[in-house]
């Protein structure tokens, strides 16, 4: 493919106001590939900000950039402007600590994670597919930055970050070995549905459901950090007669930098826009997140009913 000069202008345009920049298919969220999933949950996993480029959203994007850096596949990894390469190489890179160097992170802590456990009952279920996908294979166990986990059957490797339980050879990459210390690996087949699951005692909790009472108590007792969410004009209709935290100018960065294992509490009108900002913190590791039920209109039915209603 001839690549014009406006297709071009557009790529080069995207890798000089981004230092790394995925070309995937989808969004790293919801990727539409495999290969596109590996690459951006490699990056995530390395906490790296990259920008991504959605190629099935944009035909043109998607055969320039083939012509561009005369790489024939999708997904594409560009930083500081020099093309890495597609998924496998990132994934070898990553392996290596050669992109931890390249992306200026501290070098690759290759220790295994300790204590993981194989049930006798997902130990038999893999040892049988192990067996089916012929010599030398190994389980390999992705854990992404939201603690889901993603299960392979790949080729055993020496140089792999592995642990063996129950006769079974497990493999992480680097920041999914960080992510495993102490899961269980079991196999379910009731309401849950059938297959392998990961208890990861790492994982955030999720958001819980806090009455506006308890909340009270425990903001005056300054065992709760509370956060109302809304914006400053829904504020100056009806406020909580506590001390709370805002979202507004650099509160967001003030409570995002707060120790992991603060109480935080976020309130809203009604329950629906804290319970987003909520996840979003839990999201970052937060281990005691809440959401107020019922916004500031229960708070003013249950706790104060000078709070105006609106």
């Amino acid at each position: 493919m001839t690549l014009s000069p406006a297709v071009r202008t557009r790529i080069e345009s995207l890798l000089q106001g981004n230092r790394v920049v995925l070309f995937m298919k989808g969004q790293p969220s919801m990727p539409q590939c495999g290969f596109s999933a590996k690459a951006a949950g490699i990056l995530g996993g390395l906490g790296v900000e990259f920008a991504h480029v959605d190629v099935l959203a944009d035909p043109e994007i998607r055969e320039g950039i083939k012509a561009y850096g005369n790489w024939p596949t999708i997904p594409q990894l560009y930083i500081d402007g020099e093309l890495v390469g597609g998924s496998d190489i990132i994934e070898e890179m990553a392996e290596s600590g050669e992109l931890n160097s390249v992306l200026g992170l501290p070098p690759v802590d290759r220790t295994p994670p300790s204590g993981v456990t194989v049930t006798p009952a997902a130990a038999k279920m893999l040892r049988e597919a192990l067996d089916g996908a012929g010599a030398g294979s190994a389980l390999s166990l992705a854990i992404d930055g939201r603690f889901q986990p993603r299960f392979q059957i790949v080729q055993a490797s020496d140089n792999a970050i592995a642990v063996e339980s129950e006769g079974v050879r497990i493999q992480f990459d680097a920041a999914s070995a960080r992510r495993a210390d102490g899961i269980t690996i079991d196999w379910v087949d009731d309401v849950r549905g059938k297959g392998l699951i990961v208890d990861n005692p790492n994982a955030p909790k999720p958001v819980l459901p806090l009455v506006p009472a308890e909340a009270d108590a425990r903001v005056r007792a300054g065992r709760l950090t509370l956060v109302d969410v809304r914006p400053r004009d829904e504020r100056a209709l009806a406020s909580v007669g506590v001390p709370f935290e805002t979202l507004d100018g650099d509160g967001r960065a003030r409570l995002e930098a707060l120790p992991k294992d603060t109480a935080l509490a976020f309130l809203c009108h009604s329950g629906g826009r804290s319970q987003q900002a909520a996840e979003h913190f839990r999201a970052l590791g937060f281990t005691e997140v809440y959401n107020v039920e019922g916004g500031i209109d229960a708070w003013a039915e249950t706790v104060d009913a000078g709070i105006p209603r609106y």
